[in-house]
């Protein structure tokens, strides 16, 4: 590792947002193999800063990243302070960016980039050379999102949410005596995935046995027979768009079974969302919505769509996903193959914004 590196950890802009891209034990293996690590001061995140400073990181203010020196990498994990004034970005980003797939707001962050001469290393587009992500939330992010669909389902998902850890969390998912488990019937889609697998766990510990589908089952889908299940639990995430999974004709079929739908990709605004059926994720204070009401032939439809599901198992998610990340940030360079990657694939989605702009002037 290059004794230049210097990784800036910014404090969390979103409320709800209490994991850490790297943990303090992973930090100081990254400071004593040569990095330089500033931590900004969270009064929400996991780990305190006071067990990166003891790891050998520095401290600095919370939002602080703005004045970080121009060479300094900022490692986040959810969205910038934005704004119709928000400044011009000159640092190198780490983090989930949702940028590249024409999401709300995704031209605008691409701008502030191209302006500032910075540019977004999108976690998400960490990639290795078969196209696998190297670090992900995937099966915490799944556990979540069918932990929250099975506790609704049963009456039992009060809001508004709160972290947690997982024994607490299981057991609130541990069927009762006579419960519904042998009366529901889940499904989860992308089930060979990180988020799949978690979230085929979730369902098991729940006393659910639930029906994996995965590439062979989506290429074609048995309208039917998705909807003859109690919970659909969504993990797919695809670059590319493909026929929805679910429509709002689906939710309107008479003999419907479906009650409650978990989006654990939250693609929402894009192109490639699998469940065109809302518009808008749900939130920590308000995570269910209410996408049909009872009718004579079909029961009420509810809908879980939290965008940030890992948070609310914040030890656990961070833990395993700055393991994953931490060998990543040691070989850290323009050119190692996973870094190159994902900064190609920036300036390739920035160059389209731009010439986008620039046929936009034109026509005007």
């Amino acid at each position: 590792m290059s004794d230049t590196l210097h990784l800036w950890m910014r404090h969390e802009s979103r409320p709800t947002e209490r994991r850490a891209p790297l943990t303090p034990g992973d930090a100081g293996r990254l400071v004593r193999q040569g990095a330089r690590i500033t931590v900004e001061e969270s009064d929400r995140r996991v780990f305190p800063a006071a067990d990166y400073a003891a790891a050998g990181c520095a401290t600095a203010p919370a939002g602080s990243w703005e004045s970080a020196p121009d060479d300094a990498y900022v490692l986040g994990l959810k969205e910038l302070p934005g704004g119709p004034d928000a400044p011009a970005l000159r640092h190198r980003h780490i983090y989930f960016g949702h940028a590249y797939k024409g999401q709300s707001g995704a031209a605008g962050l691409l701008a502030r980039f191209t302006a500032g001469g910075g540019a977004l290393l999108d976690m998400e587009y960490l990639t290795d050379d078969t196209g696998r992500r190297v670090a992900a939330f995937g099966y915490w992010a799944g556990y979540v999102g069918a932990a929250l669909a099975v506790l609704h389902r049963r009456g039992r998902l009060t809001a508004p949410l709160a972290p947690t850890g997982r024994p607490a969390l299981d057991a609130l998912l541990a069927p009762a005596a006579g419960g519904d488990a042998a009366d529901t019937a889940a499904l989860v889609v992308g089930a060979l995935g990180r988020s799949g697998r978690g979230a085929c766990d979730a369902l098991t510990a729940a006393g659910l046995t639930p029906t994996r589908w995965d590439v062979a089952e989506t290429r074609r889908i048995d309208r039917p027979a998705l909807l003859g299940h109690d919970l659909l639990v969504n993990t797919v995430l695809t670059v590319r768009p493909v026929p929805p999974f679910l429509t709002h004709e689906d939710l309107d079929a008479p003999g419907r079974r479906l009650s409650v739908v978990s989006d654990v990709t939250c693609d929402v605004t894009s192109a490639c969302n699998v469940l065109p059926v809302y518009e808008e994720t749900t939130t920590w204070e308000e995570p269910v919505r209410r996408l049909r009401e009872a009718g004579p032939a079909a029961p009420a439809a509810d809908l879980i769509a939290i965008d940030n599901l890992p948070s609310l198992l914040p030890a656990e998610a961070s833990t395993a996903f700055s393991a994953e990340l931490a060998p990543q940030l040691a070989r850290l360079t323009d050119t190692d193959p996973v870094w190159a990657r994902a900064l190609h694939t920036f300036r390739t989605a920035a160059a389209g914004v731009t010439t986008t702009a620039q046929e936009a002037s034109l026509v005007r």
